[in-house]
């Protein structure tokens, strides 16, 4: 497997320009734990992550270093962690020249990369355009598919999982974070919906795809008011079986 065919292609990204307030704002509306962060001509400068707002000043989580630790860290140092804590634009806080991996590169290349670099996401580029991004969630949905000794997804495969992807992504109701993995014409849905009717109309679509055999829901449903979370019913029952 690949990343382009577990990677969430919908990416959803932030500018320098964009407010700390906003970026965050968007962060737990899409309940995703990092952005990354695109240039005018979308173009990718940088990533910022929940790190990035744990040391803040409007939470009084700042830097405290005693006078000795301040000389040997020296000025440069506390200048920077100013700017980061104090910060009210994305630019000021994100990190610069992020990680990245190809669409063609492997599982065990993007786990590599993660482990080496301490990331939990992975921008996945095609050249030098942003065409999506690789989660460890992304890598757990492979995971238990690939539990179910399912064959390695082929050209077919491919093609079904964009016209799937297509299909959902293009209405009001989509899943937020759409994950779409398919193997043999066999479809697994991923993603977060918060209304009851957005699991069957998202089965529906991938239904209608030609060639699509069976499709597995592992659509999460959150109540946006309280945060409440429920598994899909198909993987609750698995959940109940073990």
């Amino acid at each position: 497997m690949r990343a382009h065919q577990i990677m969430t292609s919908k990416v959803i990204s932030v500018t320098p320009g964009t407010s700390i307030v906003d970026a965050a704002n968007t962060m737990l509306q899409h309940r995703v734990s990092g952005l990354p962060v695109v240039g005018d001509t979308g173009e990718l400068v940088g990533m910022v992550s929940e790190g990035d707002f744990i040391r803040r000043q409007e939470i009084g989580t700042g830097r405290k270093r005693g006078r000795w630790l301040r000389f040997l860290v020296g000025s440069g140092r506390e200048a920077a962690d100013f700017v980061h804590e104090r910060g009210s634009k994305v630019g000021e806080i994100m990190t610069p020249e992020p990680v990245t991996v190809t669409e063609q590169a492997t599982l065990d290349e993007i786990v590599t990369v993660m482990e080496k670099n301490h990331v939990k996401r992975l921008p996945v580029m095609s050249g030098a355009r942003l065409v999506g991004i690789v989660t460890r969630a992304d890598l757990l949905q492979a995971v238990a598919d690939l539990a179910r000794s399912v064959p390695d997804p082929t050209a077919d495969d491919d093609h079904i999982r964009n016209r799937v992807f297509a299909a959902i992504e293009s209405n009001d109701w989509k899943p937020v974070a759409l994950s779409v993995t398919v193997r043999d014409g066999v479809v697994h849905l991923g993603g977060v919906i918060s209304e009851e009717r957005s699991r069957q109309a998202a089965i529906v679509a991938a239904e209608n795809i030609p060639g699509v055999k069976l499709v597995h829901d592992h659509l999460c449903w959150v109540d946006p008011m309280s945060g409440a979370y429920l598994y899909s019913p198909e993987d609750e029952q698995s959940r109940r079986a073990i």
